[in-house]
């Protein structure tokens, strides 16, 4: 892999190696921009099967973070953190501490927070040597579980996405196809149901759907039909990719809006939804309230703040749709247009102020 090639290409801004021999640490920080201000973005620990492959995630997950914080509104850039190691054998107290030695070195430029195979407990850790971390216990001023913010907006997106689709954003007595029931998408269920939605569900978890099932009434179907159902929507909350070849001839919904990361398995996915006149809404616009939820926390965190904040993810949605319609571009298009735009528009008043300041002193 040529690294500096790669950087270049997308435009990084700083790649880092972090290593405790003592703990076991192998750490990769990547920053992507920070634009509009530091770079926040969570710690996975996986086992990769390279190390170019862990470089190749952290560079791709960071990329991902400044998109979903500029589309988000956040003053916030993009960054994210690869451990490689096994999270449920190679784990330590030091290897944490150590590698909050390494946030605190960069000054605030890098804010993480837990991801896949980390936790509450490993952001703690992280905690008793740096600020520049959030997700970390109630205790110490943290927002807690950030599920139920997710899914509050998940389902104002869906909203949105509704209102594109139907003309009107009253989910009542619409039939929604929700694939997976997690966490997340349990919480959204709840709201669905309580505006009326009648719920059709699946999961390869069989209690998690009796859950649903007993508390809204919801509709039980095997995985592998989930697809197929007659609904308006489909929410995808499970695992990425569900968007591909096999499965788009099978859509009959009108609108797809859920909470899962990576819905189209190609972006030729995209395109292809939006030949077809399917309302796709992009996940990383829709699923942001839980770095919303965390990025409060850096001013102290205030919950009835925080849910304002992801209250206009329904703005941000319906900003997606207008920037699509306006440029005659698929959604997902629009959705990485709408933040690169105000990552430009940033970048430029910086620079005229930074001219303007210059032009003032050499009048002096």
């Amino acid at each position: 892999m040529q690294i500096f090639k790669y950087m270049k290409e997308y435009d990084y801004e700083q790649l880092l190696f972090c290593q405790d021999e003592q703990s076991g640490l192998k750490a990769i920080i990547a920053i992507h921009d920070t634009t509009l201000g530091p770079a926040l973005g969570g710690t996975r620990m996986w086992t990769y099967a390279s190390e170019e492959d862990a470089i190749e995630d952290a560079l791709r997950l960071a990329k991902g973070m400044t998109y979903k914080n500029a589309a988000a509104g956040l003053n916030l850039g993009g960054g994210k953190t690869v451990i490689i190691g096994d999270p449920k054998t190679e784990k330590n107290e030091e290897m944490f501490r150590a590698f909050g030695r390494f946030i605190q070195g960069l000054n605030g430029r890098y804010i993480t927070a837990e991801d896949v195979g980390t936790t509450v407990q490993d952001m703690d850790l992280i905690h008793e040597e740096t600020d520049y971390v959030t997700g970390i216990s109630p205790a110490f001023g943290s927002s807690g579980n950030p599920s139920p913010v997710t899914a509050y907006g998940v389902y104002r997106g869906m909203k949105a996405a509704a209102k594109e689709g139907f003309g009107s954003d009253s989910l009542e007595g619409k039939t929604v196809a929700v694939q997976g029931v997690g966490n997340v998408a349990f919480t959204l269920c709840r709201h669905l149901h309580e505006e009326g939605a009648h719920l059709i569900v699946t999961d390869i978890n069989k209690e998690a759907v009796q859950r649903a099932v007993d508390e809204f009434g919801a509709e039980a179907v095997e995985t592998e039909d989930i697809y197929s159902v007659d609904c308006d929507i489909y929410a995808p909350c499970a695992l990425g990719a569900t968007i591909n070849d096999e499965t788009i001839p099978q859509l009959k919904a009108k609108v797809i809006a859920g909470a899962a990361n990576n819905q189209l398995k190609d972006t030729t996915h995209g395109d292809l939804l939006h030949e077809k006149g399917v309302v796709y809404t992009p996940d990383y616009v829709i699923n942001a309230g839980g770095v919303i939820n965390v990025a409060d926390e850096l001013h102290g965190y205030n919950k009835e703040r925080a849910m304002k904040r992801v209250e206009t993810i329904y703005d941000n949605v319906s900003r997606v749709f207008e920037i699509s319609r306006r440029d005659n571009i698929p959604t997902y298009k629009a959705a990485d247009r709408m933040a690169e735009e105000r990552i430009e528009r940033l970048r430029r008043s910086r620079s005229q102020f930074l001219q303007n300041g210059h032009h003032i002193l050499s009048r002096k």
